[in-house]
């Protein structure tokens, strides 16, 4: 699959996108390395971009910020395959890391997944992730939440890999199980070892509720990386440090509210700012300089210069 060409050109690093590499390529070298790789979550091209600049070598565009910083609207299941592939081939235009994609339930049965996938691939994203839960689905660390049959979510796993295969494509396939929850934790024990076995490249089972919980499932098909989930705030599952989740066995960790989160709250402060007649303060409004350079002006006028002509 061709390397993905962001906006500007790729500027040479060993923690993102190689020059002739495949998203998906630079995602599979990275989670080799030694270390429980973080991937904030970003839900626009903006933020995608403060996490490259960040220094953090992988990016994830997680469905609960994007549909509500989309829609205002929580997440589930009122975000739709399309809005979300448009979401995504801007948040991938803007940075030259490699980025996972929600792909939430596939949006349908394993045709659909098909089409989920293909359309993943082609809107740039490293890897995709991809839930047995049912439609519509629900928020992770939620009450109430059901999964389809062990074989059906099988068969979405093997439909992802086929598309992957018909589509020339090394997209990273995550497989997520919500049976935690759903069912019981044996069952989702069960299921995540199955989809190892339908060839997906990494496992996450949602909202396990113990440190014991984790060091379970990383024994699991020890030879796939694992991810976990960092529920800022209040989930199911404990918080720790990277160097503790690597010592449990996994080899990525997202952080799916802090981004939303604090954006929430910096827009609500800065709106009380100017209701009382001021603006936000310096502390915690960028100067313009700043957020000039963060969105790459200079860089833009450097370049322009190359093609300006003599009148």
């Amino acid at each position: 699959m061709a390397a993905r060409c962001p906006y500007f050109a790729v500027e040479e690093s060993s923690r993102g996108i190689r020059s002739g590499e495949s998203p998906a390529a630079a995602l599979r070298r990275i989670l080799a390395t030694p270390g429980a790789h973080q991937a904030p979550c970003c839900y626009d091209a903006l933020g995608a971009r403060l996490v490259e600049r960040a220094g953090f070598p992988i990016g994830f565009m997680g469905g609960f910020c994007v549909s509500a910083a989309r829609l205002g609207l929580p997440d589930v299941g009122l975000i739709s395959y399309g809005e979300m592939v448009d979401q995504g081939r801007l948040i991938n235009e803007a940075v030259s890391i490699p980025v996972i994609g929600d792909g939430d339930n596939g949006y349908g049965n394993s045709m659909n997944i098909k089409r989920t996938i293909k359309g993943y691939i082609n809107a740039g994203f490293a890897g995709i992730m991809l839930e047995d839960q049912v439609a519509p689905k629900a928020c992770g660390h939620t009450e109430g939440r059901k999964v389809i049959s062990r074989e059906e979510a099988v068969m979405h796993i093997k439909a992802a890999v086929d598309a992957r295969k018909e589509s020339g494509s090394d997209i990273v396939i995550v497989a997520r199980t919500d049976s935690r929850q759903a069912i019981s934790h044996d069952e989702a024990l069960w299921r995540v070892k199955a989809f190892a076995d339908a060839g997906a490249d990494v496992l996450f089972i949602d909202a396990l509720a113990s440190v014991e919980e984790m060091k379970a499932f990383c024994a699991v098909a020890p030879e796939v990386p694992k991810m976990a989930n960092m529920l800022e705030g209040g989930g199911k599952t404990p918080i720790l440090s990277p160097a503790e989740l690597e010592e449990i066995g996994f080899r990525l960790v997202v952080y799916p509210l802090s981004l939303v989160g604090v954006s929430m709250r910096a827009m609500q402060d800065a709106l009380v700012a100017i209701k009382d007649g001021g603006v936000p303060p310096p502390s915690v409004l960028p100067s313009f300089q700043e957020i000039k350079d963060t969105l790459g002006f200079n860089r833009y006028y450097k370049e322009e210069k190359q093609y300006q002509v003599d009148k």
